[in-house]
């Protein structure tokens, strides 16, 4: 391994997963010290066990206090931000999520199993021959059934899609273009807090946008400029994730074809095949926390005030919690990786992501019976979006 000093410059990324650099800092720097350009440097904390004592303990480790990336973020943007769950600490965490949890609940997502399976269908029907994954296929169904969900119109899907994606392409010339991010999540917010009050206005439907404003957080009904930072918080998070597990999964199995033939063959490995791809394709390399108080991680002290880094894509893979951890098996169990967080801040959407990574792959098994890569896919430039930006396939019925 050669010597690398810099694990923060995006560029790194860009080839893949810095894996052999992490599998040698787990061994000699697990705390690792990371400076960063114009701004203060961050504790890139990279064993499973140090990743969730930092999850686990919000009181001294913070998401409210600068966010969850590393660059430290203008007043005004941390307050755009501060009513998104992913950036409360307990207790104001607690009162929001409370009265949503109950309808993300397994049995209740369940329940959507059809639609869901109903989106896959229309979107695997409308594709064949040669595309390019990423963008026509799997980037297709998250904002649909996220816009299903909170009963936004069909014709609106299209932009849901465009504002999340946008949103989390900062780090990357070729997707960010000539938009600014701040304008684009600006512009997803308005959106919602006009379509939160026109909804106001209506009897309430069997979705959860009715669901949200008609329920107590914190003791009070949820303002409509509330309303519109959760639903970007939730739009953005179901979207891009959601589009990388697709994407990496395909990719992964097509890199590994006697354990796609498995999953043809019995189709009840699938859910367990999710979970390795969340494992080892995590859609996100970290979050961020800021320490409150003076501390220490493995002996190594922590000022109150420093970043604090959990980096999935180094947890995800530590010896010490996973056999052959560089090795894809779609048969591994247990599988506790923590491409979900963990404790408070555990995804909410947990049942839905796993529900459509479950359904999709039923259906593009079952429809497709050749898929094969045709070019190299290329990935995004980014320390924080663990995805593709292109894979091409040729599907064949």
């Amino acid at each position: 391994m050669g010597t690398v000093s810099d694990i923060y410059d995006p560029e790194l990324y860009v080839a893949g997963p810095i894996h052999e650099i992490f599998a040698g800092l787990r061994r000699t720097d697990p705390v690792h010290w990371q400076e960063m350009p114009g701004e203060p440097g961050y504790w890139a904390i990279l064993k499973h066990a140090d990743v969730s004592h930092v999850a686990r303990n919000p009181e001294l480790f913070s998401a409210e206090v600068e966010g969850v990336i590393l660059e430290n973020q203008p007043p005004e943007r941390l307050e755009q931000t501060r009513n998104m769950l992913l950036m409360m600490d307990p207790p104001r965490h607690t009162e929001y999520r409370k009265p949503l949890a109950e309808h993300f609940k397994a049995r209740v997502v369940g329940d959507m199993e059809d639609r869901v399976r109903e989106l896959t269908r229309d979107l695997l029907d409308s594709v064949d021959g040669d595309v390019e994954f990423v963008h026509d296929v799997a980037g297709v169904l998250p904002s649909q059934v996220v816009g299903g969900l909170f009963g936004i119109p069909a014709q609106d899907w299209p932009s849901l899609r465009r504002w999340a994606e946008q949103s989390v392409s900062q780090q990357d010339p070729d997707l960010v273009g000539d938009f600014d991010v701040t304008a684009e999540l600006t512009n997803m917010a308005i959106y919602a807090i006009q379509f939160s009050m026109a909804r106001r206005e209506q009897e309430p439907q069997a979705d959860l946008t009715s669901l949200i404003l008609g329920g107590s957080f914190g003791g009070k009904a949820m303002s409509d400029l509330e309303f519109g930072s959760f639903f970007t918080q939730l739009v953005t998070a179901g979207n891009d994730t959601t589009k990388t597990m697709l994407s990496s999964g395909l990719q992964l199995l097509l890199a590994h074809p006697e354990q796609l033939a498995a999953l043809r063959e019995n189709p009840a490995l699938i859910p367990g095949a999710v979970e390795e791809i969340l494992r080892y394709a995590n859609p996100l390399h970290y979050f961020r926390r800021t320490a409150t108080a003076d501390t220490e991680i493995r002996g190594v002290p922590i000022k109150a005030g420093d970043k604090v880094a959990m980096w999935y894509t180094s947890a995800n893979r530590d010896e010490d919690v996973f056999a052959d951890a560089e090795s894809f098996d779609i048969r591994r169990n247990p599988n506790p990786h923590l491409s979900f967080g963990l404790a408070q801040h555990f995804c909410l959407g947990v049942h839905l992501a796993r529900l459509e990574g479950r359904v999709f792959f039923e259906e593009l098994l079952t429809r497709f019976p050749k898929l094969e890569q045709t070019g190299d896919a290329r990935r995004i430039r980014s320390n924080l979006n663990n995805g593709l930006k292109s894979l091409p396939v040729r599907m064949a019925r």
